[in-house]
């Protein structure tokens, strides 16, 4: 009988005597053909635990960089639809401007200067105090609920000062309805920018807070007050009245610079100090010159 009609697998087992099961595994051997025995070892084999820890190990990491993916999308998508959003609001603000109106012959306008509008600027065509709902979007009569705000800054464009402005718009986010802002008349219900004292050397990117340094934090955009340059705060500094702006956009001079302060605690208590990275209260500052009224 040819051993190539032999079955694949061995029994060596159910052969009779030693001598037999020898001469079955060696013809198994010649053959090419595995014995059962080793062919089940194989078949049914698993996995070690050293093999298992490993896998296991991987998986973790790999799950652990995916997480922090996801966390970061969030953050960047919130980041996306704020200004989106803000950039909604600002158009809004802009057209309302030139619908109340801005009274040209005030003299509170001046070219090296910026002026809260409603407040130390005379809208034109709307009483004052406007409406507080209007500073809000969307604009409707009632303020619950609402989450984006601005305002702006007015002052002379230096091109056409007798009939244009550079009008310079904050768009701000509210946390909370009850939450309290510092106002240029005391607490109010919304955030408004505010003017702040600095001291600092031309060309450097260091500054000095010489009023509340709670009033400005990293990730802040402060406007200047003489010129309407916008700065970017990108860390605060080792003393913490000292703030890091952006190097590629140093300090002009000035003596005034406004931005949006954080929260009050409470109507009768300081602002906190703005967490690092925050931002603020502020999530985008747009600017436009020559509007002509």
């Amino acid at each position: 009988m040819s051993n190539k009609g032999l079955s694949r697998y061995c029994h060596p087992e159910r052969s009779e005597g030693s001598g037999l099961a020898k001469r079955e595994i060696l013809r198994c051997a010649q053959n090419d053909i595995l014995p059962f025995r080793l062919i089940s070892r194989r078949r049914y084999g698993g996995f070690s635990l050293v093999e298992v820890l490993l896998a296991i190990g991987t998986l973790a990491i790999g799950m652990m960089f995916i997480g922090g993916t996801f966390i970061a999308g969030v953050y960047f998508s919130t980041v996306s639809t704020e200004r989106t959003m803000a950039t909604v609001v600002a158009n809004e603000a802009f057209s309302k401007i030139k619908i109340f109106g801005v009274d040209m012959a005030d003299p509170n306008l001046v070219v090296n200067g910026q002026k809260l509008f409603d407040y130390q600027v005379k809208p034109l065509y709307a009483p004052r105090p406007i409406d507080p709902s209007e500073f809000a979007y969307p604009s409707t009569r009632t303020l619950a609920d609402k989450q984006y705000f601005w305002s702006a800054l007015c002052r002379r464009d230096p091109e056409d000062p007798n009939h244009a402005l550079v009008v310079t718009v904050f768009v701000s986010r509210k946390v909370g309805t009850a939450t309290q802002y510092v106002g240029p008349a005391g607490p109010m219900s919304w955030p408004v920018p505010m003017p702040i004292r600095v001291a600092g050397t031309v060309g450097s990117n260091v500054l000095t807070v010489v009023d509340d340094p709670k009033w400005i934090g990293e990730g802040y955009t402060i406007v200047e007050d003489g010129s309407g340059q916008k700065y970017r705060v990108v860390e605060r500094g080792v003393d913490p009245a000292q703030i890091i702006l952006d190097p590629d956009n140093p300090w002009l001079g000035g003596n005034f610079v406004w931005a949006v302060p954080p929260p009050l605690i409470r109507p009768w208590v300081p602002p906190a100090p703005p967490p690092v990275g925050g931002g603020g209260p502020c999530i985008v500052v747009y600017q436009t010159k020559g509007i002509r009224f």
